[in-house]
């Protein structure tokens, strides 16, 4: 049986006299409703500031912040988290390809941004595919455990290999093939080019639909060009496919009419089963010249230590990191990053000052990780979990917090990757002392759960719940705004349009701020430590 310390257990507690050293309920209260608005709204004005140049690692802008957040943190009487310092180094390597490319293919040259974008992830100055040869295969993925492998009988060595975006059981919303519409890691850009390399191909290209990848061309023309940072590594990443990169619909159609296919019809075959074709006489050339340039950024980790158990942690998480300045965009050239993720890294400060604000300090100790990288494939976290500074059998649970609700009140919480851990039920006792429930991922094809740096921890076999915002407006007025708010942040995913707006109602994030305190808080006193559910993909190494 868990024991769970919940506010009318604590003040129950008190009334008989048995707890006189931990806090109350009236402190617990106090430290709850601190969590305020306008601390939460000035954190998020400052890091999304233009004279934070909007985050890149390795940038005045990563100064900047990690000054910040240093100054906040010491102010609050948080420890080091990494021995005397506040820091791991996280070494990278940034790669800019040269935009002055083509990509040849049937006679026709597809130009940059516009119909596709391309780059390596080698650290190499000069990468190429010449005249390789084409095949389509499928979703890319091979998945012994759902009986899946669309490369199997395949040679595609010095190939370039051609994909959808996302997993078959988006095509299909078949709840007994993968996950149903839920996308999983299969579905990820990042695997099909980990799966691509695997099998040896020289170029791996993924077909962009806004619908199945979650977001719009545009996304994929920003975030996919400029620096692109990665890992430092003696191998150079030579493991990796030579070229990378994606193509519009459109091109894919095209492409696809001159192999003598039909894109419509070779998708269905795709969703059916396991699937591959050759794409005719059609092949694939295009040079990247990129810059190298190597660097050491930094994730930033604070503690409180635990008054009994302080081995054991609770560690929060959000990602501090943007896409910075593209200085060859007209117009606004800062990606200042306010909703993704200055607010997630002003919560995490709101957060951490509620715990210092309590009496006693909580039974375990609570740990505060800003990762650096989020951007450029949950880089910072990715490190982080390959080298922890605090092990896993001693990270009892990961909160994450990433792009907090800007859409004002609401009756449920939202809960990425629901029923996969014993959080989901923590989340639902402290949800409904708000008057909220839980409900699941009103996005279950975004593959949300595999996109943000809670992941890093699930991979660890730590119990990581990644929620925040719902679906269901608390009044009529809230509602009109959020239909109208809705768009304009849809619009501005990784766009120069992401900064701060005094029209924000951020009433709703100081909901979800304070659950998460209090999730937190009830884990840091249990007796148990949360557990992965039955099914779940995950579990303690």
């Amino acid at each position: 049986m868990k024991l769970r310390i919940t506010l009318s257990a604590i003040a129950t507690a008190v009334l008989a006299g048995c707890v006189s050293t931990s806090n109350t309920s009236n402190d617990i209260q106090a430290a709850y409703k601190s969590i305020n608005e306008t601390q939460l709204a000035e954190h998020i004005k400052t890091l999304a500031s233009d004279e934070f140049e909007g985050r890149a690692p390795s940038s005045k802008g990563e100064e900047l912040t990690l000054a910040y957040l240093t100054k906040h943190f010491k102010a609050l009487g948080y420890e080091p988290g990494n021995g005397d310092s506040f820091f791991q180094e996280v070494p990278l390597v940034s790669i800019e390809a040269d935009s002055d490319m083509e990509l040849v293919i049937g006679g026709k040259a597809y130009q940059y941004k516009k119909e596709m974008v391309m780059g390596t992830g080698r650290i190499s100055e000069l990468e190429s595919i010449n005249n390789s040869e084409m095949v389509f295969v499928g979703y890319g993925v091979n998945a012994p455990e759902y009986g899946w492998n669309d490369y199997e009988g395949l040679d595609v060595k010095g190939k370039t290999v051609v994909m959808l975006v996302n997993d078959p059981g988006f095509a299909t919303k078949d709840p007994s093939m993968f996950t149903g519409e839920a996308m999983t890691y299969y579905g990820r850009w990042t695997y099909k080019y980990e799966e691509a390399s695997r099998q040896g191909a020289a170029g791996a290209i993924i077909i962009h639909e806004t619908a199945p990848a979650s977001y719009p061309w545009s996304v994929v023309e920003n975030s996919w060009s400029g620096e692109q940072f990665g890992f430092q590594k003696e191998n150079k990443n030579m493991d990796r496919v030579a070229v990378e990169g994606w193509v519009t619909v459109d091109v894919a159609k095209e492409l696809f009419e001159k192999a003598g296919l039909n894109f419509e019809d070779a998708k269905k075959k795709a969703a059916q089963g396991a699937y591959h074709v050759d794409m005719g006489d059609l092949t694939a050339s295009v040079t990247v010249k990129s810059k190298i340039k190597t660097s050491t950024s930094y994730n930033f980790i604070a503690t409180l230590p635990g008054s009994k158990k302080p081995e054991e942690h609770i560690v929060y998480s959000a990602h501090w990191d943007h896409l910075g300045i593209d200085k060859n965009r007209k117009g606004d050239q800062i990606y200042n990053g306010a909703h993704d993720n200055a607010t997630g890294t002003g919560g995490m400060i709101e957060v951490a000052e509620a715990f210092a604000k309590l009496p006693t300090r909580p039974d375990r100790s609570i740990t505060f990780l800003a990762v650096t990288a989020e951007e450029q494939g949950l880089l910072g976290s990715k490190f982080y979990a390959n080298t922890p500074v605090i092990p896993a059998k001693q990270t009892v649970a990961n909160i994450n917090m990433d792009s907090l609700n800007l859409l004002g009140k609401v009756k449920d919480i939202s809960v990425v990757g629901i029923g996969k851990s014993s959080l989901d039920e923590m989340l639902a006792d402290a949800a409904k002392a708000q008057g909220r429930v839980v409900s699941g991922d009103p996005r279950p094809a975004s593959g949300g759960y595999y996109r943000s740096d809670h992941f890093a921890f699930a991979n660890m076999g730590v119990p990581a719940m990644y929620a925040g915002g719902g679906t269901e407006a608390l009044d009529s007025a809230t509602a009109n705004y959020r239909k109208k708010m809705s768009l304009v942040l849809r619009g501005c995913y990784h766009q120069p349009c992401d900064r701060y707006r005094d029209e924000w109602d951020l009433s709703g994030a100081v909901q979800d701020l304070q659950l998460f305190f209090q999730v937190g808080y009830d884990v840091s006193q249990q007796a148990e430590w949360p557990t992965w559910k039955a099914g779940a993909e995950f579990k303690r190494k």
